[in-house]
């Protein structure tokens, strides 16, 4: 038989950090889950809207992808596995590539899904086979021959006998053949039910059996799994009114039973409809880790449009007699968070009840959403947040804020130890912040007041006017200075100097560096050393990683601003005999100016950027014993640093001395 040859394109990967929908960039309905090879792999079907021509207000599907993750936080898109055209026998503009499904068997994956074909009434389910569970995938030219209708699903038993189930006229059932592209049995002459309105069809031959013991109503979806020595047969449900034009939407239900194809013992609810009247509900449901979980979906990026899904997760519990309890749908999903990754926090667990959320753009609905807390005391909580390879973090937090916010992050409740403490007044663009284009979004960074151990639950507290949030991020410092020892250092090889004490640094309300002539810094700086004797500020003795000491970081490590500041730095110099004719090389980003020992020798005016040796002082005398440099910086819009060393006749770096913290 010739077969159709077909391969997926090319990978990305998708961090949807464990927030429902687990799929952001496209929509993913009907998700099938399976485990191969200790990943999870999604088979969902693809919503697309319809093109021109097509019904508007209807289903489209045209194509499939499928994903895979080990943590089902991070999936990765492996692209098109099969689209319409690629279907042998399939109408190649139908846009009926509805459910799917795909098991393992005979050392080959087996790919399930319904097409309108070509020649015919109704659908069909064809199969398409790889040697890995991703694709390539090859399809079978002709479709399963008596299986008529939508949502295949395969289980395969422990004794290696597969069967399917599809929604064609309720909900049948058949076992298949060992080649798994047959069904095992004779097939029967089904007479089909007239519609109202509509021609005498005439009968079709069809195969298995119809699925007994399942309650009336609507059926459609079926999965079936095996569970100890329990079979489930889970589908989604109508139980409300369906005559007179209704539209009740579906439940998620089930019926257990001691065989594979029943009768069947219906026991109920698993999942109550969508709160927000999305028609319909498709799962899977699969054990992987230890833990049962349940796939399904809802409209969350088509509000206005169900006919457009995104694939969601839950954890599902059974009880000891192998029933299962109802699941409830969650914005916050499953899986644990690292603090490295981007937490949508948006996404919440739990919420003070005054809290709402929403999309950020009705338009480009994949933006996601953000969580708006009105007023003083309102609060959301994220739960498993991994904060082990936090080390020296601080916190990076997406916001919508008007002047004078406070807000707290805290562990676990709204009164919990506070992780990190916001506060800020929004008077000019030299603040800890940026905005986005829209200059609606504020991109805040603040240090860790304390750092949580293990996996902790955080909770964001609007402490001052409301709020809207939408993502935070911890993030590593990287190593740029440490708490200097009570051992003198030496300068480095050429001769900087890498230790320094820096007082935190003071708000100063510049909007643009070229005001820094040198009639006004001279009159700026004379009077930030006239009020140095009264500053209160903190002084810490830093090491710098780099001959560069980058005052930014230093603000930014402790929760000051890094634009529109003023920074004191200071060091003291410890020379074995008197050093004459010596230069200070000085570099600075913003202007800076510099004293010796009480005598300023070095003004850096303008709009500067750090170069090393970018000015150079007149010949000075370095005396025998303790000499104290000191420097200050200002800068507005741009991020501070400054660097320094001395330098001999010659042009050579001075290195023989000793740099002590005071």
């Amino acid at each position: 038989m010739r077969r159709f040859l077909f391969s997926a394109s090319l990978l990305s990967v998708l961090t949807a950090s464990a927030q429902n929908p687990i799929i952001r960039d496209q929509f993913a309905a009907d998700p099938t889950a399976r485990v191969f090879n200790n990943k999870v792999y999604v088979y969902p079907s693809h919503d697309i809207p319809a093109p021109e021509g097509q019904r508007q207000d209807w289903f489209c599907m045209a194509d499939y992808h499928v994903f895979s993750s080990e943590n089902l936080t991070e999936w990765t898109d492996h692209g098109m596995i099969l689209s319409q055209e690629q279907v042998p026998w399939g109408k190649a503009d139908a846009y009926s590539m509805w459910a799917p499904d795909c098991v393992y068997k005979n050392g080959k994956y087996y790919f399930y899904f319904p097409n309108a074909p070509k020649n015919g009434r109704g659908f069909a389910i064809g199969v398409a086979t790889s040697d890995k569970p991703e694709g390539p995938f090859t399809c079978e030219q002709e479709p399963i021959k008596g299986v008529t209708g939508i949502d295949p699903c395969v289980l395969v038993d422990d004794d290696g006998k597969a069967y399917i189930y599809w929604s064609g006229m309720g909900i049948r059932g058949a076992r298949l053949k060992e080649n798994m592209l047959e069904l095992d049995g004779e097939l029967q002459e089904v007479k089909i039910p007239q519609r109202d309105g509509m021609p005498a069809m005439p009968p079709m031959k069809v195969g298995g059996q119809q699925m007994e013991g399942l309650p009336e109503g609507f059926k459609e979806g079926p999965f079936a799994f095996k569970r100890g020595n329990w079979y489930y047969l889970t589908f989604p449900w109508v139980r409300g009114d369906n005559s007179h034009g209704a539209n009740p939407t579906e439940t998620l239900a089930y019926a257990m039973s001691k065989s594979p194809l029943g009768p069947w013992d219906f026991k109920g609810i698993i999942m109550a409809e969508h709160d927000n009247h999305c028609w319909t509900n498709h799962h899977s449901i699969l054990e992987y880790k230890g833990q049962w979980y349940i796939f399904y979906h809802r409209n969350d990026f088509s509000p206005s449009m169900d006919k457009r899904r995104s694939a969601r997760i839950e954890k599902i519990t059974f009880n000891s007699d192998g029933t299962i309890q109802e699941v409830f749908q969650t914005m916050r999903g499953v899986g644990i968070n690292k603090a490295l990754e981007k937490i949508e926090i948006d996404r919440y667990s739990d919420a003070s009840k005054d809290v709402t959320c929403q999309l950020i753009d009705t338009v480009n609905t994949f933006r996601s959403y953000e969580a708006t807390l009105p007023k003083k005391g309102s609060w959301l909580r994220y739960d498993d947040v991994d904060f082990s390879d936090i080390k020296d973090g601080y916190l990076v937090i997406n916001v919508k804020a008007n002047d004078n916010t406070q807000f707290t992050i805290r562990e676990n409740t709204p009164k919990g130890k506070v992780i990190a403490n916001i506060q800020m007044t929004v008077k000019s663009e030299n603040g800890p912040f940026r905005r986005d284009r829209s200059g609606q979004w504020l991109t805040l960074t603040a240090p860790l007041e304390y750092t949580p151990k293990g996996v902790t639950n955080l909770c964001v507290v609007c402490e001052g006017p409301g709020i809207s949030v939408d993502w935070l991020q911890v993030k590593n410092r990287p190593a740029y200075f440490s708490p200097a020892n009570g051992n003198p250092m030496q300068p480095d090889a050429d001769g900087f100097i890498r230790r320094w004490r820096l007082m935190e640094p003071i708000a100063v309300d510049v909007r643009s560096n070229i005001i820094f002539t040198y009639s006004w810094l001279r009159d700026k700086f004379s009077e930030e050393l006239a009020k140095l004797p009264r500053q209160k500020g903190k002084w810490y003795a830093l090491d710098s990683e780099t001959y560069n000491m980058k005052l930014f970081r230093f603000a930014e490590k402790y929760g000051k601003q890094t634009y529109g500041s003023f920074y004191w730095c200071e060091t003291v110099i410890d020379c074995p005999e008197e050093m004459r004719d010596v230069r200070l090389a000085c570099g600075s980003n913003g202007a800076s100016l510099w004293w010796l020992n009480g005598e300023e020798v070095l003004m850096l005016e303008g709009d500067r950027r750090m170069v090393e040796d970018d000015g150079m002082s007149p010949r000075l005398t370095l005396k025998k014993g303790r000499n104290t440099l000191r420097v200050a910086v200002i800068n507005g819009p741009g991020l501070a640093d400054m660097c320094a060393r001395f330098m001999d006749e010659k042009g050579h770096p001075v290195t023989n001395y000793l740099i002590k913290a005071q």
